[in-house]
């Protein structure tokens, strides 16, 4: 893509309302537009962002059998009645509406009911069992409070996927699969190191559920970290009854600040319950599902990467997510060697985008440095003429000079 074509303009100062890192390097490298408080607009280097930490997500998710879908945002009262969480009372982020002949509808916050009306047309036998659908999607949540970038919005991207399960022992099984995938998902992400399998409250549905927090200093958690056994306690569970289950003591534990990035959650039969999902075992009995729940947030984890992979300069941007892998910078009267280079790197499957702008040499740098995207390649007519291309990491200090051979090597 050529920079001239990109209709985003970078910006030398962080919007005025911008108080998170997050929302201001990415408003100012043009990745987000700000609606309003909490809800962003992803512009087209953003798009690319989300949709490669999506696709990370994704191919972890088939890996432990997932299969792809897409629910509806809008959500009929009924089906939220018939497991009580209709009520604000017990979920108080909801936005209702109405149709225009009054009926009352809600942007879904999460989907466990109504995916599991929709699963009674196709689960009836064992042998339909188990089953792992998962979906991309926008939430909407009425937060009180949204002053995190896009680690807290109103309207923000989910992965949820749900297990359906003929009983607790295959519902197990599958919780240690998915635990792994979630691990290798955040080791992707470059996160690995500093990301924890959290214990905490079950609420409803079992004594513990688990939360993955990542390490960070603009995170709203507290958790209790054992770095041998590379698992945390969230602060809400942090108990001399959490700590015997565990088997550890309070002097092994270390306290940090942390983002939440993902949660799985034992359902059991709740849902199952209140929406009569039933199968017939081999010996003929009616038997409910047993259910569980699996969330992480793309979004979520764009805007703590965009915190956490960043300098004084701008972003900088881990090679597998980059919107694009080589940040081409022209200097100079040297479009056809710029245009040359471009061709044989798209031609090899490398994401280019090229800076062919009629600006000032250091106005292109700087760009490029608050984009973040990870190599830059610079054609400039001093080093043309011996046949050489100034190559940089963007996290590195020194720039090299490479011959085209050494160039496509490298990259």
């Amino acid at each position: 893509m050529k920079m001239s074509q990109l209709f985003t303009k970078t910006l030398r100062e962080a919007p005025a309302d911008e108080v998170a890192k997050n929302a201001q390097l990415l408003s100012r490298a043009g990745y987000i537009y700000k609606e309003m408080a909490g809800v962003y607009t992803y512009l087209p280097l953003g798009k690319r962002v989300l949709d490669n930490v999506i696709q990370i997500i994704r191919e972890e998710m088939d890996s432990v059998g997932g299969q792809e879908l897409s629910l509806t945002a809008l959500q009929s009262k009924d089906v939220w009645e018939a497991s009580g969480r209709w009520n604000e009372e017990v979920i108080d982020v909801w936005f209702k509406t109405k149709l225009a002949n009054g009926s009352e509808l809600g942007l879904a916050p999460t989907h466990e009911e109504p995916l599991t009306r929709v699963m009674k047309a196709y689960i009836s036998s064992y042998k339909d069992l188990p089953v792992y659908p998962y979906q991309f999607q926008i939430k909407f949540r009425n937060e009180l409070r949204s002053k995190s970038g896009l680690m807290r919005g109103r309207e923000f991207w989910m992965k949820d996927l749900y297990s359906f399960s003929k009983n607790v022992d295959d519902h197990n099984r599958f919780y240690e699969q998915i635990t792994e995938a979630y691990h290798r998902v955040y080791d992707r992400l470059g996160l690995g190191d500093i990301t924890y399998k959290t214990f905490a409250s079950g609420g409803s549905f079992s004594k513990y559920s688990h939360e993955f927090q990542t390490v960070s200093e603009v995170g709203e958690d507290i958790i209790y970290v054992h770095e041998q056994k590379r698992l945390a306690i969230n602060e809400e569970v942090y108990t001399d009854e959490v700590l015997a289950d565990l088997g550890v003591t309070r002097e092994e534990l270390v306290e940090k600040k942390a983002v939440e990035v993902g949660n799985i959650f034992t359902l059991g039969t709740k849902f199952s319950d209140a929406l009569d999902l039933t199968y017939t075992t081999e010996d003929g009995r009616r038997e409910k599902v047993f259910m569980g729940s699996y969330g992480i947030g793309p979004s979520r984890l764009v805007g703590l990467i965009a915190e956490l992979f960043a300098d004084d300069k701008g972003l900088v941007w881990p090679d597998n997510i980059a919107p694009f892998r080589v940040h081409l910078v022209q200097i100079g009267d040297v479009a056809g060697q710029a245009q040359m280079l471009y061709d044989a790197l798209v031609a090899k499957g490398v994401e280019v985008l090229w800076d062919d702008r009629d600006l000032r040499p250091g106005e292109k740098f700087a760009d490029a440095d608050l984009i973040g995207i990870p190599h830059r390649v610079v054609v400039s007519e001093k080093h043309i003429k011996n046949n050489q291309f100034e190559y940089k990491l963007r996290q590195g200090v020194e720039a090299e000079l490479l011959t085209h051979d050494e160039l496509f090597a490298k990259l």
